[in-house]
């Protein structure tokens, strides 16, 4: 029978409702998977009825977005059959559509299958390291299954699944002659589909926010396993396999890229400075001693570490009464050490942050440790199992959600004894995460009343390392907080690249953040914390670099501090210290173990900044490299110094190569 054009509409509308049915079907399928992780694995874990609600609902919004993908192809399809009119199509809709239904019902529930498997072994959902099945000698994973699983048994149950599934959607899929009419114009329909589209593409997004849903999975709780409950088996996969083809750089190969394949001993010469190697145990070269030192013996000192987000020093040479943008911080950067010669390793939060934790330098054009196959890895000169070693506790606190980047994952496994993040804070100093929290975190004011809780409280010595989530976009200030006016002077005006308001309201970020870390100082300072305690203060990379323009772009483009305050009795340890000495990531935690620590052995590719004896260059992989006498690019070197540096950098990121393969 020919349908008019009120017929066809109606039709379409009635399949979208049997669509929709079987969507809600897969949705309740999601639900009841999260229902049994809770049950299986949450039932003893801490959290507040509030927390568990979070967690559900924040589950189901992440399943409605999975599924959103899955309904958009088939509303795209009949709007195409609206569109254009293609009425002959109809009798193959109910057809087509019981296929694609079903097989969304197999690929949906493998992954849920694979997924339940995993977190059963690993304690985690589908991480990059599913992907290694593919890896392995898969004929010995079958026989291991065969081994431990009743495999036919399994399949019986499979079988019966799948048949249930198939005749579920079929019986929701089913021809109706009868359809309801729905006597709509032509503008009402139109409206339906531009309304529908958008349902679609918000159900998709997740968020009306500055992120996707699926990006940046914020925390619900400060218990580890409630955190993981909104996690659904279809995201876990989707950034599993994102990870695994990230961290599959077959062609990489950056000891040949370097110009050291086959040539390793001569990297560590250079590296080290040593005419004469241990060519047989080349990684011994790169270990080094603290002296011994009596008073450390017998008092150790708390040692934070702050980064601070995005805190670059160029635009610190505007600082004047008018332009007071370090607010609290400026008095303590006048009266203790800085040294100013220093760039960031590189120019990403994460791609910075991870060579600092592990004694290296960052590799170009590489994944994060933390997103790739390493993200399980342990290793061995990771900076903080040095203080571990000495009888520290150690803690690594972000001011955002551990999720983000698997900081939380990763640095667990770097010498951490506690990984804090935004819940652990929220929930200790019982704040209002609506009246506390910007985009990516805490509002640093926060992070660092939790860090000074946490070195009041202490019972031993603490190695803290801190990252602030303020001085990043979209510069979100704490209605609390009294900004200080900001006059951009001629000469700022001249270097700023883009919006003068904009700027401004970067800028006044930038001041809040340097306040808050000032008045950590005061705290310390004001505190019986300043006779035991060593703080160093550095940023991830320079924010804004693409928002101004340099009169000498290489050697202030990437320059960030490295201050450092010391109790009095340690002082006298910077007598004779070269402030301008060149530097970078890399060098920090040498310089704070030969500050803070006796006979402690550490391998490191940075040196000590306080050893005269050594080259001091700073590396980023962006390839700005600096030296004593001023910042270049590499391979462009344009004093003897600047070409001892440019070949040692080389050198350097062979060794960290071949340090971090060894870790394997």
């Amino acid at each position: 029978m020919r349908m008019n054009k009120t017929q066809h509409f109606s039709f379409l509308l009635h399949q979208l409702k049997l669509f929709l049915k079987v969507e809600l079907l897969f949705l309740l399928m999601l639900t009841l998977v999260r229902v049994y992780f809770f049950v299986r694995y949450g039932m003893d874990a801490k959290y507040s009825a509030t927390e568990l609600f979070d967690a559900f609902f924040l589950g189901f919004r992440l399943d409605v977005s999975a599924l959103g993908y899955t309904f958009a192809m088939p509303v795209l399809v009949l709007f195409l059959l609206w569109i254009f009119r293609l009425r002959f199509l109809n009798t193959l809709v109910n057809s087509f559509f019981k296929f694609y239904f079903f097989l969304i019902f197999v690929i949906l529930s493998a992954l849920i299958m694979t997924d339940v498997s995993y977190f059963s072994f690993f304690g985690d959902h589908l991480t990059l390291m599913v992907f290694g099945v593919f890896d392995d000698d898969t004929k010995a994973l079958f026989e291991i299954a065969q081994k431990n699983y009743n495999l036919w048994l399994y399949g019986i149950f499979t079988t019966l699944y799948i048949g249930v599934g198939y005749y579920a959607i079929h019986k929701f899929i089913k021809d109706t002659k009868d359809v309801k009419q729905k006597d709509w114009h032509f503008f009402k329909q139109s409206g339906f589909f531009v309304a529908l589209f958008l349902v679609v593409f918000l159900a998709v997004r997740g968020s009306i926010g500055l992120f996707p849903l699926a990006v940046y999975i914020p925390e619900v709780s400060t218990d580890p396993v409630i955190n993981k409950l909104p996690q659904n088996a279809v995201h876990a996969m989707i950034k599993a396999e994102d990870q695994y083809e990230k961290s599959k750089s077959g062609n990489y190969d950056l000891i040949k890229m370097s110009g050291y394949s086959g040539k390793m001993p001569e990297a560590f010469r250079v590296q080290t400075g040593k005419k004469v190697i241990n060519e047989k145990d080349l990684l011994s070269n790169i270990v080094y001693e603290t002296p011994h030192d009596a008073y450390l013996e017998k008092n150790h000192p708390n040692v934070v570490l702050q980064v601070v987000e995005s805190f670059g020093m160029p635009i610190l040479a505007y600082q004047s009464e008018s332009f007071d943008i370090m607010r609290a911080l400026k008095k303590h950067f006048d009266a203790d050490y800085l040294f100013s010669n220093f760039i960031s390793t590189s120019n990403g939060t994460i791609v910075d942050l991870e060579p600092l934790m592990l004694n290296i330098t960052a590799r170009p054009n590489s994944t994060p440790f933390g997103q790739s196959s390493y993200l399980n890895t342990s290793f061995s000169q990771a900076s903080a199992k040095v203080y571990q070693k000495a009888g520290y506790e150690t803690m690594f606190i972000y001011g955002g959600d551990l999720s983000w980047r698997n900081v939380g994952a990763f640095f667990a496994r770097q010498g951490f004894d506690h990984v804090y993040g935004k819940a652990n804070i929220i929930a200790t100093l019982h704040l209002d995460e609506t009246k506390v929290s910007h985009d990516w975190g805490v509002y640093d004011k926060y992070l660092h009343q939790f860090v000074l809780a946490k070195l009041k409280e202490a019972k031993k010595p603490l190695l803290i390392v801190v990252m602030t989530t303020n001085n990043h976009p979209p510069y979100k200030l704490d209605v609390n907080y009294p900004s200080k006016n900001l006059t951009f002077s001629d000469d700022l005006k001249k270097h700023l690249v883009g919006d003068l308001a904009l700027n401004h309201q970067r800028f006044q970020d930038y001041q809040y953040a340097l306040d808050m870390v000032g008045q950590f100082m005061d705290a310390i300072k004001s505190s019986p914390l300043k006779d035991n305690t060593v703080v160093a203060i550095t940023g991830d990379n320079n924010t804004v670099e693409g928002a101004m323009h340099y009169d000498d772009y290489y050697t202030q483009t990437k320059r960030i501090p490295f201050y450092l305050y010391l109790p009095p009795t340690l002082k006298h340890k910077m007598d004779g210290a070269d402030m301008k000495v060149a530097g970078s990531d890399k060098d920090i935690f040498p310089t704070l173990y030969n500050l803070t620590l006796s006979n402690a052995k550490y391998t490191a590719i940075g040196t000590n900044l306080l050893d005269k004896s050594r080259l001091h260059c700073g590396f980023n992989d962006e390839g700005v490299l600096i030296a004593n006498d001023g910042g270049f690019k590499a391979t462009q070197p344009k004093t003897a110094l600047q070409k001892e540096c440019d070949t040692q950098y080389k050198a350097a990121l062979a060794v960290t190569e071949y340090l971090i393969k060894s870790q394997k």
